[in-house]
């Protein structure tokens, strides 16, 4: 049975996504404009990854796997979760996603089969799960990045009510209500009210936005970019609250971010390698077209302070692994110089991505050149791995933790 092979994985075309970094990693042109948001590995159902063989004759991820699962990903992982639990993105954030949360694992379950017993198709648009499983997700930045992440502590919250004159209305919920009060009133608030109270300050911030006078800092700058962007007939969205209530994170190249259930989170601007327990289940709270639950999205919210914990990652042996509490996945990276080596063995099925330099990845038989062009390989379970840095060369390693 083949031990390594390359792969390929799917471009999805979402509308906020840019038109220009996508594209150059995997040497495809772009001459109609489209945006490329996302780029998918593993074996989700909208994953479509293919393990790359002789002649053409390509096969589905998911059906090796299937077909073998105790040589692909091995008897502990098969024993607790059948098949690969997560799913390695790529992502290019030209325009702000959708303020969102999603469900523990016991909350999913249960909910998912309480929409198919209520006789809600997978399809539908109010449809809320569409799988069992949760979806804590890690993030690592490949350049500046910008997000919204969890609420901000209280002496930054009341600070910021008080110095935006337009929200000072909410200081007194938040000092009577708390967080739980404070994002109930704001989602629950009719859109006659929201269009009310936020005209004022989109009054005051387009212009300045418009004049090039606000900075990525400031939540007036992520406000009016959103104002902007969501603009609707049907009035102002009610996720510009959030932006001024969240924390707003700038993060560095090579930094990293874990987003557990609960935790409110929305990506802003920049692009980012992002590894996730394989799952849909999104709950939206603005700056979107899609559903909107807010008496479920509230159910989900942790409506409390959150200090982000920027990770840097710890090396070990050659490669720098981001830990994070999930037992779905665990995401390192090799920054190799050129002629550099470096050997693991995998104890699962292991998605390798390639974002800059060139490398062979060879098990002493079988062996993948990774280069621009061609990104991904897959190395199944139990294979000792050497990888090889014909140039400076940075490369993720997509697992489960041993």
């Amino acid at each position: 049975m083949t031990k390594i092979a390359a792969l390929q994985g799917s471009v999805k075309h979402y509308d906020w996504g840019g038109y220009h970094f996508i594209p150059a990693l995997l040497q495809v042109n772009n001459s109609e404009a489209k945006p490329f948001a996302e780029y998918w590995l593993g074996v989700h159902p909208q994953a479509n990854t293919q393990v790359l063989q002789a002649k053409g004759q390509n096969t589905l991820l998911s059906q090796v796997i299937s077909d073998n699962p105790t040589a692909t990903i091995g008897d502990v992982v098969n024993n607790s979760f059948g098949t690969v639990p997560f799913l390695l993105k790529l992502l290019d954030v030209k325009d702000m996603l959708s303020i969102q949360v999603h469900p523990s694992k016991a909350a999913a379950a249960a909910a998912f089969e309480w929409e198919n017993e209520n006789g809600i198709a997978l399809t539908a648009p109010d449809r809320n799960y569409k799988d069992k499983n949760h979806k804590p997700e890690l993030m690592v930045a490949m350049s500046d990045f910008w997000l919204l992440h969890g609420f901000k502590p209280e002496d930054e919250l009341k600070a910021v009510l008080q110095n935006t004159a337009e929200l000072s209305f909410l200081l007194p919920y938040f000092e009577r209500e708390g967080y739980v009060g404070l994002y109930e009133y704001v989602m629950s608030m009719s859109q006659v009210d929201v269009n009310e109270k936020l005209q004022p300050l989109a009054d005051r911030i387009l212009p300045l936005y418009e004049q090039d006078q606000l900075q990525k800092s400031q939540e007036d700058f992520w406000a009016a970019r959103a104002m902007k962007t969501f603009k609707s007939d049907a009035g102002i969205d009610r996720g510009i609250f959030s932006i001024y209530l969240f924390n707003v994170v700038h993060m560095k190249q090579g930094e990293a971010i874990f987003q557990d259930a609960g935790v409110p989170h929305a990506y802003l601007e920049g692009q980012n390698v992002e590894i996730m327990a394989s799952s849909d289940n999104v709950l939206r709270g603005g700056l979107t077209t899609k559903h909107i639950d807010v008496p479920e999205l509230l159910k989900h919210t942790l409506c409390q302070a959150t200090h982000p914990n920027i990770l840097k990652g710890e090396l070990v042996a050659q490669e720098t692994v981001f830990k994070t509490p999930a037992a779905d996945f665990e995401l390192g990276r090799f920054s190799l110089q050129a002629g550099q080596e470096a050997s693991y063995t995998s104890n699962t099925t292991d998605i390798l991505l390639l974002t800059s330099g060139n490398a062979t990845v060879s098990n002493g038989t079988e062996t993948v050149n990774l280069q621009i062009g061609q990104l991904a390989a897959v190395v199944f379970a139990n294979t000792n791995v050497t990888i090889n840095a014909t140039e400076n060369t940075e490369l993720y390693r997509a697992t489960v933790p041993a």
